[in-house]
Protein backbone atom coordinates (compact mmCIF):
# COMPACT_ATOMS: atom_id res chain seq x y z
CA UNK A 1 0.00 0.00 0.00
CA UNK A 2 1.32 3.45 -0.91
CA UNK A 3 1.46 6.31 1.56
CA UNK A 4 -1.14 8.20 -0.53
CA UNK A 5 -3.55 5.27 -0.24
CA UNK A 6 -2.91 5.02 3.51
CA UNK A 7 -3.60 8.73 3.95
CA UNK A 8 -6.74 8.41 1.86
CA UNK A 9 -8.04 5.61 4.08
CA UNK A 10 -7.49 7.85 7.09
CA UNK A 11 -9.21 10.77 5.39
CA UNK A 12 -12.28 8.69 4.49
CA UNK A 13 -12.94 8.18 8.20
CA UNK A 14 -13.10 11.87 9.01
CA UNK A 15 -13.87 13.78 5.79
CA UNK A 16 -16.74 13.24 3.32
CA UNK A 17 -15.24 11.34 0.40
CA UNK A 18 -11.79 11.84 1.86
CA UNK A 19 -11.30 15.21 0.16
CA UNK A 20 -12.03 18.87 0.83
CA UNK A 21 -13.45 19.51 -2.66
CA UNK A 22 -15.24 16.90 -4.81
CA UNK A 23 -13.22 17.28 -8.01
CA UNK A 24 -10.05 16.13 -6.23
CA UNK A 25 -11.38 12.60 -5.73
CA UNK A 26 -10.60 9.75 -8.12
CA UNK A 27 -10.19 5.99 -7.89
CA UNK A 28 -8.53 4.11 -6.36
CA UNK A 29 -7.27 7.11 -4.40
CA UNK A 30 -6.09 10.64 -5.09
CA UNK A 31 -2.42 11.44 -4.73
CA UNK A 32 -1.55 13.27 -1.54
CA UNK A 33 0.93 16.02 -2.42
CA UNK A 34 3.88 16.66 -0.16
CA UNK A 35 5.65 19.50 -1.95
CA UNK A 36 5.74 21.54 -5.14
CA UNK A 37 8.28 23.73 -6.93
CA UNK A 38 8.21 25.30 -10.37
CA UNK A 39 6.36 23.04 -12.81
CA UNK A 40 6.68 19.98 -10.55
CA UNK A 41 4.71 18.43 -7.72
CA UNK A 42 5.89 15.58 -5.51
CA UNK A 43 3.53 13.12 -3.84
CA UNK A 44 3.75 11.55 -0.39
CA UNK A 45 5.56 8.56 -1.88
CA UNK A 46 8.29 10.71 -3.43
CA UNK A 47 7.05 10.51 -7.04
CA UNK A 48 7.50 13.67 -9.13
CA UNK A 49 5.08 14.90 -11.80
CA UNK A 50 4.94 17.77 -14.27
CA UNK A 51 1.83 19.62 -13.14
CA UNK A 52 -0.78 20.98 -15.57
CA UNK A 53 -3.50 21.27 -12.94
CA UNK A 54 -1.63 24.05 -11.11
CA UNK A 55 -4.17 24.00 -8.27
CA UNK A 56 -6.89 24.52 -10.96
CA UNK A 57 -5.19 27.60 -12.34
CA UNK A 58 -3.76 29.91 -9.67
CA UNK A 59 -0.08 28.98 -9.95
CA UNK A 60 0.71 30.81 -13.20
CA UNK A 61 4.23 31.67 -11.97
CA UNK A 62 4.81 28.05 -10.99
CA UNK A 63 4.76 26.54 -7.53
CA UNK A 64 6.69 28.26 -4.72
CA UNK A 65 7.73 31.21 -6.87
CA UNK A 66 10.60 32.89 -4.98
CA UNK A 67 9.37 36.40 -5.85
CA UNK A 68 5.97 35.62 -4.31
CA UNK A 69 7.40 33.79 -1.31
CA UNK A 70 9.70 36.71 -0.48
CA UNK A 71 6.70 39.05 -0.41
CA UNK A 72 4.80 36.64 1.83
CA UNK A 73 7.73 36.20 4.23
CA UNK A 74 8.08 39.95 4.50
CA UNK A 75 4.40 40.29 5.36
CA UNK A 76 4.36 37.40 7.83
CA UNK A 77 6.83 39.28 9.99
CA UNK A 78 4.37 42.16 10.18
CA UNK A 79 1.23 40.17 10.98
CA UNK A 80 -1.24 37.90 9.25
CA UNK A 81 -4.64 39.50 9.84
CA UNK A 82 -5.62 42.95 11.09
CA UNK A 83 -9.36 43.31 10.65
CA UNK A 84 -8.52 46.81 9.47
CA UNK A 85 -7.28 48.39 6.23
CA UNK A 86 -3.62 48.11 5.29
CA UNK A 87 -1.37 49.72 2.70
CA UNK A 88 -0.66 46.27 1.21
CA UNK A 89 -4.37 45.75 0.62
CA UNK A 90 -4.67 49.18 -0.98
CA UNK A 91 -1.68 48.55 -3.24
CA UNK A 92 -3.32 45.35 -4.55
CA UNK A 93 -6.58 47.21 -5.18
CA UNK A 94 -4.72 49.94 -7.07
CA UNK A 95 -2.82 47.36 -9.13
CA UNK A 96 -6.02 45.52 -10.07
CA UNK A 97 -7.69 48.80 -11.03
CA UNK A 98 -4.68 49.69 -13.17
CA UNK A 99 -4.68 46.35 -15.01
CA UNK A 100 -8.35 45.34 -15.42
CA UNK A 101 -10.23 47.67 -17.83
CA UNK A 102 -13.59 47.47 -15.99
CA UNK A 103 -12.14 47.99 -12.51
CA UNK A 104 -12.95 51.61 -11.73
CA UNK A 105 -13.60 50.51 -8.14
CA UNK A 106 -12.58 47.25 -6.44
CA UNK A 107 -13.74 45.38 -3.33
CA UNK A 108 -11.62 42.48 -2.11
CA UNK A 109 -13.11 39.20 -0.91
CA UNK A 110 -11.81 35.72 -0.09
CA UNK A 111 -12.97 33.15 -2.69
CA UNK A 112 -14.22 33.12 -6.25
CA UNK A 113 -17.62 31.89 -5.09
CA UNK A 114 -17.86 34.77 -2.63
CA UNK A 115 -16.88 37.29 -5.32
CA UNK A 116 -19.56 36.09 -7.75
CA UNK A 117 -22.17 36.01 -4.97
CA UNK A 118 -21.42 39.62 -4.08
CA UNK A 119 -21.32 40.75 -7.71
CA UNK A 120 -24.76 39.28 -8.42
CA UNK A 121 -26.18 40.96 -5.31
CA UNK A 122 -24.69 44.28 -6.35
CA UNK A 123 -26.13 43.97 -9.87
CA UNK A 124 -29.55 43.18 -8.45
CA UNK A 125 -29.38 46.03 -5.97
CA UNK A 126 -28.20 48.47 -8.62
CA UNK A 127 -30.91 47.58 -11.17
CA UNK A 128 -33.75 46.75 -8.78
CA UNK A 129 -34.38 43.52 -10.72
CA UNK A 130 -34.11 39.88 -9.61
CA UNK A 131 -33.32 37.84 -12.72
CA UNK A 132 -29.85 36.58 -13.59
CA UNK A 133 -28.63 34.82 -16.73
CA UNK A 134 -25.85 32.25 -16.75
CA UNK A 135 -24.51 30.00 -19.49
CA UNK A 136 -25.45 26.32 -19.72
CA UNK A 137 -22.68 24.28 -18.12
CA UNK A 138 -21.05 27.24 -16.41
CA UNK A 139 -19.95 27.25 -12.78
CA UNK A 140 -19.78 30.40 -10.68
CA UNK A 141 -19.32 28.91 -7.24
CA UNK A 142 -21.40 26.68 -5.00
CA UNK A 143 -23.96 29.26 -3.88
CA UNK A 144 -27.66 28.67 -4.40
CA UNK A 145 -28.55 31.15 -7.15
CA UNK A 146 -25.95 29.84 -9.60
CA UNK A 147 -25.72 26.20 -8.48
CA UNK A 148 -28.30 25.16 -11.06
CA UNK A 149 -29.09 22.77 -13.88
CA UNK A 150 -31.07 23.59 -16.98
CA UNK A 151 -34.78 23.03 -16.57
CA UNK A 152 -37.64 23.51 -19.02
CA UNK A 153 -36.92 26.10 -21.69
CA UNK A 154 -34.43 28.58 -20.28
CA UNK A 155 -35.54 28.09 -16.65
CA UNK A 156 -33.38 26.50 -13.94
CA UNK A 157 -33.75 23.67 -11.49
CA UNK A 158 -31.64 23.21 -8.33
CA UNK A 159 -28.22 21.74 -9.06
CA UNK A 160 -27.91 20.01 -5.67
CA UNK A 161 -30.09 18.66 -2.88
CA UNK A 162 -30.50 21.35 -0.27
CA UNK A 163 -31.12 24.17 -2.75
CA UNK A 164 -34.76 25.34 -2.65
CA UNK A 165 -36.57 25.67 -5.97
CA UNK A 166 -37.42 29.25 -5.00
CA UNK A 167 -33.69 30.07 -4.86
CA UNK A 168 -33.27 29.39 -8.59
CA UNK A 169 -36.61 30.60 -9.95
CA UNK A 170 -34.97 33.82 -11.19
CA UNK A 171 -31.95 32.12 -12.77
CA UNK A 172 -32.10 31.64 -16.54
CA UNK A 173 -29.89 29.61 -18.88
CA UNK A 174 -28.49 30.77 -22.21
CA UNK A 175 -26.20 28.78 -24.49
CA UNK A 176 -22.66 30.09 -24.77
CA UNK A 177 -21.73 31.31 -28.27
CA UNK A 178 -25.46 31.59 -29.12
CA UNK A 179 -26.47 35.24 -29.01
CA UNK A 180 -30.07 34.48 -29.99
CA UNK A 181 -30.68 32.43 -26.84
CA UNK A 182 -29.44 35.34 -24.73
CA UNK A 183 -31.56 37.89 -26.58
CA UNK A 184 -34.67 35.73 -26.05
CA UNK A 185 -34.18 35.71 -22.29
CA UNK A 186 -33.36 39.40 -22.00
CA UNK A 187 -36.43 40.39 -24.03
CA UNK A 188 -38.73 38.08 -22.04
CA UNK A 189 -37.41 38.48 -18.50
CA UNK A 190 -35.50 41.81 -18.23
CA UNK A 191 -32.85 40.34 -15.92
CA UNK A 192 -30.60 42.30 -13.61
CA UNK A 193 -27.43 40.78 -15.00
CA UNK A 194 -25.70 38.32 -17.24
CA UNK A 195 -22.85 36.52 -15.48
CA UNK A 196 -20.53 34.62 -17.78
CA UNK A 197 -16.99 33.41 -18.22
CA UNK A 198 -15.65 35.27 -21.27
CA UNK A 199 -13.79 32.02 -21.98
CA UNK A 200 -15.58 29.05 -20.48
CA UNK A 201 -13.15 27.20 -18.25
CA UNK A 202 -15.20 25.26 -15.73
CA UNK A 203 -16.57 22.79 -18.27
CA UNK A 204 -13.33 22.56 -20.17
CA UNK A 205 -11.93 25.43 -22.22
CA UNK A 206 -14.36 26.93 -24.73
CA UNK A 207 -13.28 30.20 -26.40
CA UNK A 208 -15.78 32.75 -27.72
CA UNK A 209 -16.48 32.68 -31.43
CA UNK A 210 -15.53 35.78 -33.39
CA UNK A 211 -17.85 38.67 -32.56
CA UNK A 212 -19.76 36.84 -29.82
CA UNK A 213 -18.51 38.84 -26.83
CA UNK A 214 -19.04 42.07 -28.75
CA UNK A 215 -22.65 41.07 -29.39
CA UNK A 216 -23.17 40.17 -25.72
CA UNK A 217 -21.84 43.59 -24.79
CA UNK A 218 -24.15 45.29 -27.29
CA UNK A 219 -27.38 43.56 -26.23
CA UNK A 220 -26.69 44.01 -22.51
CA UNK A 221 -25.95 47.70 -22.97
CA UNK A 222 -29.10 48.22 -25.01
CA UNK A 223 -31.24 46.55 -22.32
CA UNK A 224 -29.49 48.16 -19.31
CA UNK A 225 -28.50 44.69 -18.14
CA UNK A 226 -25.35 44.52 -16.02
CA UNK A 227 -22.73 42.39 -17.77
CA UNK A 228 -20.50 40.51 -15.31
CA UNK A 229 -17.40 38.77 -16.61
CA UNK A 230 -16.50 35.95 -14.25
CA UNK A 231 -12.72 36.05 -14.65
CA UNK A 232 -11.97 33.86 -11.64
CA UNK A 233 -9.98 31.67 -14.06
CA UNK A 234 -9.06 34.05 -16.89
CA UNK A 235 -8.20 37.08 -14.75
CA UNK A 236 -4.43 37.66 -15.09
CA UNK A 237 -4.25 34.36 -17.01
CA UNK A 238 -4.69 35.36 -20.68
CA UNK A 239 -3.10 38.78 -20.35
CA UNK A 240 -2.18 41.41 -17.78
CA UNK A 241 -5.76 42.68 -18.06
CA UNK A 242 -7.48 39.32 -18.25
CA UNK A 243 -9.81 38.10 -21.00
CA UNK A 244 -11.47 41.51 -21.33
CA UNK A 245 -8.21 43.11 -22.39
CA UNK A 246 -7.26 40.05 -24.47
CA UNK A 247 -10.51 40.34 -26.47
CA UNK A 248 -11.05 44.08 -26.18
CA UNK A 249 -14.53 43.84 -24.60
CA UNK A 250 -15.17 45.66 -21.30
CA UNK A 251 -18.01 44.46 -19.03
CA UNK A 252 -19.77 46.46 -16.33
CA UNK A 253 -18.45 44.24 -13.54
CA UNK A 254 -15.75 41.60 -13.13
CA UNK A 255 -14.89 38.93 -10.59
CA UNK A 256 -11.35 37.65 -10.09
CA UNK A 257 -9.71 35.06 -7.84
CA UNK A 258 -7.15 32.25 -8.26
CA UNK A 259 -4.12 34.03 -9.79
CA UNK A 260 -4.73 37.27 -7.89
CA UNK A 261 -4.32 35.34 -4.62
CA UNK A 262 -0.80 34.18 -5.46
CA UNK A 263 -1.51 30.77 -3.97
CA UNK A 264 -3.47 32.14 -1.01
CA UNK A 265 -7.20 32.75 -0.56
CA UNK A 266 -8.06 35.99 -2.27
CA UNK A 267 -10.65 37.34 -4.68
CA UNK A 268 -12.28 40.56 -5.79
CA UNK A 269 -15.36 41.97 -7.44
CA UNK A 270 -15.09 45.24 -9.30
CA UNK A 271 -16.73 47.45 -11.86
CA UNK A 272 -17.94 50.86 -12.90
CA UNK A 273 -17.91 53.49 -10.19
CA UNK A 274 -21.63 54.19 -10.60
CA UNK A 275 -22.32 50.55 -9.71
CA UNK A 276 -19.67 49.91 -7.06
CA UNK A 277 -20.36 53.07 -5.06
CA UNK A 278 -23.63 51.37 -4.02
CA UNK A 279 -21.67 48.83 -1.93
CA UNK A 280 -21.67 49.38 1.84
CA UNK A 281 -20.53 51.48 3.57
CA UNK A 282 -20.63 53.91 0.63
CA UNK A 283 -24.08 52.59 -0.31
CA UNK A 284 -26.73 50.21 0.98
CA UNK A 285 -25.77 46.91 -0.74
CA UNK A 286 -24.12 44.74 1.88
CA UNK A 287 -20.90 42.80 1.30
CA UNK A 288 -18.43 41.87 4.01
CA UNK A 289 -15.89 39.28 5.16
CA UNK A 290 -13.44 38.94 8.05
CA UNK A 291 -10.60 37.68 5.83
CA UNK A 292 -11.34 40.01 2.90
CA UNK A 293 -8.20 41.92 1.99
CA UNK A 294 -6.04 40.10 4.51
CA UNK A 295 -2.46 41.34 4.14
CA UNK A 296 -0.82 37.96 3.44
CA UNK A 297 -3.08 37.18 0.47
CA UNK A 298 -2.76 40.79 -0.69
CA UNK A 299 1.04 40.63 -0.59
CA UNK A 300 1.10 37.29 -2.44
CA UNK A 301 -1.38 38.39 -5.07
CA UNK A 302 0.31 41.71 -5.70
CA UNK A 303 3.67 39.96 -6.07
CA UNK A 304 2.38 37.35 -8.52
CA UNK A 305 0.63 39.95 -10.69
CA UNK A 306 3.78 42.07 -10.75
CA UNK A 307 5.96 39.04 -11.47
CA UNK A 308 3.89 38.21 -14.55
CA UNK A 309 4.39 41.64 -16.11
CA UNK A 310 5.79 41.20 -19.60
CA UNK A 311 5.71 37.39 -19.46
CA UNK A 312 2.45 36.62 -21.25
CA UNK A 313 3.70 36.56 -24.84
CA UNK A 314 6.28 33.87 -24.11
CA UNK A 315 3.91 31.91 -21.87
CA UNK A 316 1.15 31.90 -24.49
CA UNK A 317 3.65 30.98 -27.22
CA UNK A 318 4.90 27.96 -25.29
CA UNK A 319 1.33 26.93 -24.52
CA UNK A 320 0.36 27.17 -28.19
CA UNK A 321 3.19 24.76 -28.99
CA UNK A 322 1.64 22.17 -26.69
CA UNK A 323 -1.86 22.81 -28.06
CA UNK A 324 -0.54 22.35 -31.59
CA UNK A 325 1.23 19.09 -30.67
CA UNK A 326 -1.90 17.66 -29.05
CA UNK A 327 -3.97 18.53 -32.12
CA UNK A 328 -1.39 16.99 -34.46
CA UNK A 329 -1.40 13.77 -32.45
CA UNK A 330 -5.20 13.59 -32.53
CA UNK A 331 -5.25 14.14 -36.27
CA UNK A 332 -2.35 11.80 -37.12
CA UNK A 333 -3.82 8.96 -35.06
CA UNK A 334 -7.35 9.49 -36.36
CA UNK A 335 -8.64 9.93 -32.81
CA UNK A 336 -12.15 11.34 -32.61
CA UNK A 337 -12.12 14.57 -30.64
CA UNK A 338 -10.78 18.09 -30.53
CA UNK A 339 -8.39 20.27 -28.58
CA UNK A 340 -9.61 23.69 -27.46
CA UNK A 341 -7.15 26.28 -26.25
CA UNK A 342 -6.57 29.96 -25.73
CA UNK A 343 -3.57 31.59 -24.09
CA UNK A 344 -2.12 29.24 -21.48
CA UNK A 345 -5.25 27.14 -20.91
CA UNK A 346 -6.50 24.18 -22.93
CA UNK A 347 -8.73 21.09 -22.90
CA UNK A 348 -8.91 17.81 -24.79
CA UNK A 349 -12.41 16.60 -25.66
CA UNK A 350 -12.70 13.01 -26.89
CA UNK A 351 -15.51 11.74 -29.10
CA UNK A 352 -16.81 15.11 -30.29
CA UNK A 353 -15.82 16.95 -33.48
CA UNK A 354 -16.02 20.40 -31.93
CA UNK A 355 -17.02 22.03 -28.66
CA UNK A 356 -18.48 25.52 -28.81
CA UNK A 357 -20.81 25.47 -25.79
CA UNK A 358 -21.59 23.69 -22.56
CA UNK A 359 -24.10 21.29 -24.09
CA UNK A 360 -21.53 20.02 -26.57
CA UNK A 361 -18.86 19.75 -23.86
CA UNK A 362 -21.10 17.47 -21.82
CA UNK A 363 -20.97 14.96 -24.68
CA UNK A 364 -17.24 14.33 -24.33
CA UNK A 365 -16.10 10.73 -23.86
CA UNK A 366 -15.20 10.61 -20.18
CA UNK A 367 -14.04 6.99 -20.28
CA UNK A 368 -11.34 7.81 -22.83
CA UNK A 369 -10.26 10.83 -20.79
CA UNK A 370 -10.01 8.68 -17.66
CA UNK A 371 -7.68 6.41 -19.61
CA UNK A 372 -5.62 9.44 -20.64
CA UNK A 373 -5.44 10.68 -17.06
CA UNK A 374 -4.02 7.39 -15.80
CA UNK A 375 -1.66 7.07 -18.76
CA UNK A 376 -0.28 10.57 -18.23
CA UNK A 377 0.06 9.95 -14.50
CA UNK A 378 2.10 6.81 -15.18
CA UNK A 379 4.29 8.92 -17.47
CA UNK A 380 4.96 11.60 -14.84
CA UNK A 381 2.32 14.13 -15.89
CA UNK A 382 -0.40 15.37 -13.54
CA UNK A 383 -3.68 16.63 -14.99
CA UNK A 384 -6.88 17.63 -13.25
CA UNK A 385 -8.73 14.31 -12.80
CA UNK A 386 -11.80 15.35 -14.78
CA UNK A 387 -12.66 15.46 -18.47
CA UNK A 388 -14.30 18.86 -17.95
CA UNK A 389 -11.43 20.71 -16.29
CA UNK A 390 -8.79 22.84 -17.99
CA UNK A 391 -5.07 22.19 -18.38
CA UNK A 392 -2.85 25.13 -17.42
CA UNK A 393 0.72 26.05 -18.31
CA UNK A 394 2.97 28.18 -16.07
CA UNK A 395 6.04 30.28 -16.78
CA UNK A 396 8.06 27.46 -15.22
CA UNK A 397 7.07 24.80 -17.75
CA UNK A 398 10.18 24.24 -19.84
CA UNK A 399 10.53 23.19 -23.47
CA UNK A 400 11.52 19.79 -22.11
CA UNK A 401 8.31 19.62 -20.06
CA UNK A 402 6.21 20.48 -23.11
CA UNK A 403 8.02 17.98 -25.32
CA UNK A 404 7.73 15.13 -22.80
CA UNK A 405 4.03 15.86 -22.29
CA UNK A 406 3.39 15.87 -26.04
CA UNK A 407 5.21 12.55 -26.41
CA UNK A 408 3.23 10.93 -23.61
CA UNK A 409 -0.05 12.15 -25.10
CA UNK A 410 0.96 10.91 -28.55
CA UNK A 411 1.73 7.44 -27.20
CA UNK A 412 -1.72 7.31 -25.59
CA UNK A 413 -3.76 8.20 -28.69
CA UNK A 414 -1.71 5.81 -30.83
CA UNK A 415 -2.27 3.02 -28.31
CA UNK A 416 -6.00 3.73 -28.20
CA UNK A 417 -6.31 3.37 -31.99
CA UNK A 418 -4.67 -0.06 -32.12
Amino acid sequence: MTKSSELYERALNKSPGGVSSPVRAYKPNPLFIESAKGSKIRDADGNEYTDYCLAYGPMIAGHSCDFVLDAVRNQLGKGTLYGAPSETELELIELISERIPSAEMVRLAVSGAEATMHAIRVARGFTGRDGIVKMIGSYHGAHDHVMTNKGEGYKSIPGSPGIPADAVKNTYNAEYNDIESLVEIIEAESPACVIMEPVMGNIGVIPPEKGYLEEVRRVTEESDTVLIFDEVITGFRLSEGGAQKFYGVTPDMTTCAKIMGGGFSGSAFMGKKEIMENVAPAGKIYAAGTYAGNPVSAAAGKAQIEYMTGKYAELNKRSSELIGSLRDSMEDSGTAGCVNGVGSMMSVFFGVDSVKNGTQASGTNRETFNGLFRHMLSNGTYLAPSALEAWFVSTEHSEEDISATAEAFDSFVKREKK
